[in-house]
Protein backbone atom coordinates (compact mmCIF):
# COMPACT_ATOMS: atom_id res chain seq x y z
CA UNK A 1 0.00 0.00 0.00
CA UNK A 2 1.18 3.54 -1.05
CA UNK A 3 0.17 5.76 2.01
CA UNK A 4 0.68 9.11 0.30
CA UNK A 5 -1.70 8.11 -2.55
CA UNK A 6 -4.47 7.37 -0.48
CA UNK A 7 -3.91 10.24 2.36
CA UNK A 8 -4.24 12.78 -0.49
CA UNK A 9 -7.54 11.43 -1.83
CA UNK A 10 -8.80 10.89 1.48
CA UNK A 11 -7.91 14.45 2.49
CA UNK A 12 -9.60 15.62 -0.40
CA UNK A 13 -12.88 14.24 0.12
CA UNK A 14 -13.00 14.75 3.73
CA UNK A 15 -12.32 18.91 2.65
CA UNK A 16 -14.86 18.58 0.30
CA UNK A 17 -17.62 17.06 2.24
CA UNK A 18 -16.60 19.39 5.73
CA UNK A 19 -17.71 16.58 7.76
CA UNK A 20 -16.01 17.54 10.60
CA UNK A 21 -16.97 21.57 10.41
CA UNK A 22 -20.37 21.36 9.51
CA UNK A 23 -21.81 18.43 10.38
CA UNK A 24 -23.42 18.09 7.03
CA UNK A 25 -23.43 14.43 5.81
CA UNK A 26 -22.69 13.81 1.96
CA UNK A 27 -25.46 12.45 0.02
CA UNK A 28 -23.25 9.26 -0.36
CA UNK A 29 -23.35 8.50 3.21
CA UNK A 30 -27.04 8.47 4.12
CA UNK A 31 -26.99 5.45 2.38
CA UNK A 32 -24.61 2.10 2.43
CA UNK A 33 -25.39 1.99 -0.97
CA UNK A 34 -25.05 5.39 -2.32
CA UNK A 35 -21.00 5.93 -1.88
CA UNK A 36 -19.07 6.00 -4.87
CA UNK A 37 -19.31 3.47 -7.83
CA UNK A 38 -16.58 0.83 -6.82
CA UNK A 39 -15.06 -2.31 -9.03
CA UNK A 40 -16.57 -5.48 -8.17
CA UNK A 41 -15.32 -7.10 -5.10
CA UNK A 42 -14.04 -3.57 -3.24
CA UNK A 43 -16.97 -3.86 -1.10
CA UNK A 44 -16.05 -7.03 -0.32
CA UNK A 45 -12.57 -4.98 1.99
CA UNK A 46 -15.33 -2.71 3.64
CA UNK A 47 -15.89 -5.27 5.78
CA UNK A 48 -12.00 -4.34 7.05
CA UNK A 49 -12.22 -0.51 6.25
CA UNK A 50 -15.51 -0.34 7.98
CA UNK A 51 -14.00 -2.08 10.90
CA UNK A 52 -10.69 0.35 11.28
CA UNK A 53 -12.77 3.07 10.67
CA UNK A 54 -14.68 2.19 14.01
CA UNK A 55 -11.79 1.39 15.60
CA UNK A 56 -10.68 4.90 15.00
CA UNK A 57 -13.29 6.27 16.12
CA UNK A 58 -13.16 4.63 19.34
CA UNK A 59 -9.57 6.53 20.16
CA UNK A 60 -11.55 9.52 20.84
CA UNK A 61 -12.79 7.66 24.08
CA UNK A 62 -9.62 5.82 24.47
CA UNK A 63 -8.04 9.06 24.83
CA UNK A 64 -10.36 10.69 26.76
CA UNK A 65 -10.06 7.71 29.59
CA UNK A 66 -6.31 8.97 29.38
CA UNK A 67 -6.30 12.62 29.01
CA UNK A 68 -4.92 14.34 32.47
CA UNK A 69 -4.02 11.42 34.22
CA UNK A 70 -0.77 9.20 34.56
CA UNK A 71 -2.15 6.64 31.63
CA UNK A 72 0.10 6.86 28.91
CA UNK A 73 -0.67 7.04 25.18
CA UNK A 74 1.78 4.05 24.56
CA UNK A 75 1.63 1.10 26.17
CA UNK A 76 3.77 -1.46 25.39
CA UNK A 77 2.57 -4.76 27.74
CA UNK A 78 -0.91 -4.23 26.70
CA UNK A 79 -0.11 -4.13 22.70
CA UNK A 80 2.29 -6.75 23.14
CA UNK A 81 -0.94 -9.13 25.10
CA UNK A 82 -2.93 -7.70 21.77
CA UNK A 83 -0.38 -9.05 19.25
CA UNK A 84 0.85 -12.00 20.62
CA UNK A 85 -3.10 -12.97 20.75
CA UNK A 86 -4.04 -12.39 17.83
CA UNK A 87 -1.01 -14.72 16.24
CA UNK A 88 -2.27 -17.10 17.96
CA UNK A 89 -5.43 -16.69 17.20
CA UNK A 90 -4.69 -16.50 13.75
CA UNK A 91 -3.20 -20.05 13.50
CA UNK A 92 -6.44 -21.28 13.98
CA UNK A 93 -7.80 -19.51 11.22
CA UNK A 94 -5.19 -20.85 8.79
CA UNK A 95 -3.89 -17.26 8.68
CA UNK A 96 -0.15 -16.56 8.50
CA UNK A 97 0.21 -15.00 12.14
CA UNK A 98 3.36 -12.58 11.38
CA UNK A 99 1.17 -11.15 8.62
CA UNK A 100 -1.72 -10.96 10.96
CA UNK A 101 0.34 -9.28 13.53
CA UNK A 102 1.44 -6.52 10.98
CA UNK A 103 -2.10 -5.91 10.26
CA UNK A 104 -3.20 -5.07 14.33
CA UNK A 105 0.02 -3.43 14.67
CA UNK A 106 -1.22 -0.81 12.27
CA UNK A 107 -4.24 -0.23 13.78
CA UNK A 108 -3.18 0.40 17.14
CA UNK A 109 -0.61 2.30 15.56
CA UNK A 110 -3.06 4.22 13.58
CA UNK A 111 -5.07 4.55 17.29
CA UNK A 112 -2.29 6.24 18.84
CA UNK A 113 -2.00 8.88 16.31
CA UNK A 114 -5.67 9.82 16.60
CA UNK A 115 -5.03 10.29 20.54
CA UNK A 116 -1.44 11.77 19.99
CA UNK A 117 -3.66 14.48 17.71
CA UNK A 118 -6.70 15.08 20.29
CA UNK A 119 -4.19 15.99 23.26
CA UNK A 120 -2.20 18.33 21.29
CA UNK A 121 -5.98 19.69 20.16
CA UNK A 122 -6.70 19.86 23.87
CA UNK A 123 -3.85 21.17 25.33
CA UNK A 124 -4.29 24.17 22.40
CA UNK A 125 -7.88 24.39 23.01
CA UNK A 126 -9.44 23.44 26.87
CA UNK A 127 -12.73 24.47 25.59
CA UNK A 128 -12.92 21.24 23.60
CA UNK A 129 -11.06 18.84 26.20
CA UNK A 130 -14.17 16.00 27.02
CA UNK A 131 -16.20 16.68 29.74
CA UNK A 132 -16.52 13.21 30.51
CA UNK A 133 -14.06 10.19 31.30
CA UNK A 134 -15.10 7.05 30.35
CA UNK A 135 -14.28 3.86 31.86
CA UNK A 136 -11.80 2.23 29.85
CA UNK A 137 -11.80 -1.18 31.57
CA UNK A 138 -15.50 -1.73 31.58
CA UNK A 139 -16.24 0.22 28.45
CA UNK A 140 -13.81 0.96 25.85
CA UNK A 141 -11.95 -2.10 26.22
CA UNK A 142 -14.77 -4.33 25.37
CA UNK A 143 -15.70 -2.61 22.55
CA UNK A 144 -12.23 -2.88 21.17
CA UNK A 145 -12.13 -6.61 22.08
CA UNK A 146 -14.92 -7.26 20.17
CA UNK A 147 -13.66 -5.45 16.86
CA UNK A 148 -10.28 -7.33 17.29
CA UNK A 149 -12.40 -10.50 16.75
CA UNK A 150 -14.67 -8.92 14.22
CA UNK A 151 -11.36 -8.29 12.33
CA UNK A 152 -9.90 -11.49 12.54
CA UNK A 153 -12.96 -13.01 10.92
CA UNK A 154 -13.16 -10.65 8.14
CA UNK A 155 -9.28 -10.96 7.67
CA UNK A 156 -10.16 -14.64 7.22
CA UNK A 157 -12.73 -14.28 4.88
CA UNK A 158 -11.19 -11.50 2.63
CA UNK A 159 -7.92 -13.53 2.28
CA UNK A 160 -8.38 -14.79 -1.35
CA UNK A 161 -9.15 -10.87 -2.10
CA UNK A 162 -5.83 -9.57 -0.02
CA UNK A 163 -3.45 -11.76 -1.81
CA UNK A 164 -4.90 -10.56 -5.28
CA UNK A 165 -3.05 -8.23 -7.78
CA UNK A 166 -6.10 -5.97 -7.68
CA UNK A 167 -6.14 -5.50 -3.66
CA UNK A 168 -4.30 -1.96 -3.17
CA UNK A 169 -6.61 -0.08 -5.20
CA UNK A 170 -10.20 -1.86 -4.46
CA UNK A 171 -8.83 -1.12 -0.81
CA UNK A 172 -8.17 2.60 -1.62
CA UNK A 173 -11.94 2.59 -3.06
CA UNK A 174 -13.39 0.76 0.01
CA UNK A 175 -10.96 2.61 2.37
CA UNK A 176 -12.86 6.08 0.31
CA UNK A 177 -16.25 4.50 0.96
CA UNK A 178 -15.53 4.03 4.74
CA UNK A 179 -14.72 7.54 4.90
CA UNK A 180 -18.23 9.09 3.25
CA UNK A 181 -20.25 5.94 5.68
CA UNK A 182 -18.85 7.17 9.15
CA UNK A 183 -18.08 10.39 8.29
CA UNK A 184 -14.58 10.54 9.27
CA UNK A 185 -13.05 13.86 9.72
CA UNK A 186 -9.52 14.69 8.37
CA UNK A 187 -7.43 13.56 11.24
CA UNK A 188 -9.71 10.17 11.29
CA UNK A 189 -9.29 9.90 7.28
CA UNK A 190 -5.16 10.27 8.18
CA UNK A 191 -5.53 7.50 10.97
CA UNK A 192 -7.37 5.26 8.76
CA UNK A 193 -4.64 5.69 6.27
CA UNK A 194 -2.25 4.65 8.68
CA UNK A 195 -3.93 1.61 9.30
CA UNK A 196 -4.09 0.18 5.72
CA UNK A 197 -0.26 -0.52 4.73
CA UNK A 198 -0.28 -4.20 5.68
CA UNK A 199 -3.37 -5.37 4.47
CA UNK A 200 -2.41 -6.52 1.04
CA UNK A 201 -0.23 -9.06 0.33
CA UNK A 202 0.66 -12.83 0.09
CA UNK A 203 -0.26 -14.16 3.80
CA UNK A 204 -1.39 -11.10 4.52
Amino acid sequence: MRPHRLRSVLISVCATSAVALSGAVPAAAQSPDAPPRTVAGARSLTVLTDLFAERLLVADKVAAAKYGTSTPIDDPVREKAILDDVAARAVGLGLDPAAVTAVFRDQIEANKLVQRALYARWDAHPEERPTERPDLVKEVRPVLDRITTQLLTALADTEPLRAGASCEPRLRLAAIRSTYTHRLDLLHAEGLVRALPSVCGEGA
